[in-house]
């Protein structure tokens, strides 16, 4: 069981490591070619726009935690009282 649970963490980690420095994968929908055909005609990838990239999943989630915690903090530079920067109200 430990085994187990210490593979999982270490799939994880570096899953997390692969988001932090790749954070973008070739489209799945287009196979990375940004073009698809229909028929005769061709078109951009109504997935990627035809950029070829997607955003991976866990960057996604990384960005999104980001965003949280950037949101609830308090920015002591966009303090708008004039004064003196107080950490309360």
């Amino acid at each position: 069981m430990a085994l187990a649970s210490l593979a999982l963490l270490l799939l994880l980690a570096g899953y997390a490591v692969l988001c932090a420095i790749w954070p973008f994968a070739r489209c799945r929908k287009c196979s990375g070619t940004g073009i698809r055909q229909a028929r005769r005609t061709v078109e951009l990838c109504r997935r990627c726009h035809g950029r070829r990239y997607r955003l991976r999943i866990g960057r996604r989630l990384l960005n999104t935690g980001r965003d949280i915690h950037r949101a609830g903090t308090r920015h002591p530079h966009r303090h708008d009282s004039g004064g003196e920067f107080t950490p309360w109200p």
